[in-house]
């Protein structure tokens, strides 16, 4: 039986979009293998880590019938990631083993069988469907992600939290420092709110996957909730992952409202700054001095050799003076994940958390905690 014949980019292409999960290492062996499922003219590839399941169809060729087998999904990107992109590549499968064949190239591989791959159990009752620019979600994604925590005690906060009610999509991260909330009007009417923490590999693989297409045509996203589990359509891809279980913070009590000290200035300028006087702090302490007083921002920062670095920007502010002290680490990760060219920073005092915004808009807000210097 030939699973698949076909030029080596169409079937890397294929297998890159779903093995992303695949780990090479672990207690199931079979879950280093992605499950090939020839059904007729197409094969259907899947992979799982038993949390998230991935699954894809295409037609690549090769004989019609029914088969199924699975084969190490890592080994074969590697032997086809060493192909010309031109090649065609064969894929035979028997009873015995599975043999590639490519030009005057051929690698007999090992199988396990297909009936003891692992599948995910979908959801008997998944809530609403609908639906969003893969752009748009992929976009939302890329403004808060860096905020999630990693590996906390606090399973909750290893994640994002999506929240879809009426006409707005939005998504919040937070790691107990900082909080991100960024938001999107769907063209859709969600009827039930509803409200669901996507795991981190879920998040960080779904921007892997998503388009960046814009337009008219852009290609969409299907999405479905269930009380444990998640399910996304796109692409010809079927993605089904589970939930984070717990409470999420009440982020709405956090996002400060009566911050009065303002100041906008460039994006790309702050970020210098910040860049430079970063240099002079070390791993373990990465706090930077932010003073602000009539006309000027200055960043400060100095480390345990009495070294000290200081500098300073020119702003429209006519207030009191504000010494306030952050973590340069989190200030520098907003700045690089937002696109605009201006940013709003709001202060209330030097105690107080700091709200960035973009001016004129909504839809982005970023909290973070001072820290004492």
């Amino acid at each position: 039986m030939i699973l698949f014949q076909t030029t080596q980019d169409k079937v890397l292409a294929v297998l890159q979009s779903v093995c992303g999960i695949v780990e090479r290492r672990h207690t199931m062996p079979i879950l280093a293998n992605v499950l090939l499922h020839k059904v007729g003219n197409a094969v259907q590839l899947t992979t799982s880590d038993l949390e998230i399941q991935i699954r894809t169809t295409a037609e690549l060729g090769g004989d019609e019938g029914d088969f199924a087998t699975t084969i190490g999904a890592r080994k074969l990107m590697d032997i086809l990631k060493t192909m010309p992109a031109d090649q065609t590549v064969t894929l035979e499968a028997s009873a015995e083993k599975i043999l590639l064949k490519g030009g005057k190239s051929r690698f007999t591989l090992q199988s396990l069988p297909a009936q003891d791959f692992p599948l995910v159990q979908e959801a008997p009752n998944f809530g609403p469907t609908f639906s969003v620019p893969q752009k748009t979600l992929k976009d939302l994604m890329h403004q808060v992600s860096f905020a999630m925590a990693v590996q906390d005690i606090r399973y909750y906060l290893n994640g994002i939290l999506f929240v879809a009610e009426g006409s707005t999509l939005s998504l919040v991260a937070t790691d107990g420092h900082r909080l991100a909330w960024a938001s999107a009007e769907l063209d859709v009417q969600v009827e039930q709110k509803q409200e669901v923490i996507l795991p981190r590999k879920t998040v960080l693989e779904l921007q892997r996957l998503l388009s960046d297409a814009s337009g008219d045509n852009a290609p969409r996203i299907t999405l479905q909730f269930a009380n444990n589990q998640a399910k996304f359509s796109f692409g010809g891809m079927e993605f089904v992952t589970k939930l984070v279980e717990g409470k999420f913070p009440d982020y709405q009590r956090v996002i400060p409202a009566n911050h009065n000290q303002q100041i906008v200035l460039g994006r790309a300028a702050l970020l210098a700054s910040l860049q430079r006087t970063a240099i002079m702090t070390n791993d373990k302490f990465k706090g930077v001095g932010l003073t602000l007083t009539p006309g000027s921002l200055r960043v400060a920062s100095n480390n345990a050799e009495q070294e000290e670095a200081t500098d300073e920007l020119d702003v429209a502010y006519d207030g009191p003076q504000i010494d306030i002290g952050f973590n340069v680490g989190y200030l520098i990760d907003v700045l690089t994940n937002m696109g605009q060219d201006m940013v709003q920073i709001n202060l209330l005092d030097s105690n107080s958390s700091a709200l960035i915004t973009v001016p004129e808009s909504d839809r982005f807000k970023y909290v973070v905690m001072p820290m004492r210097l």
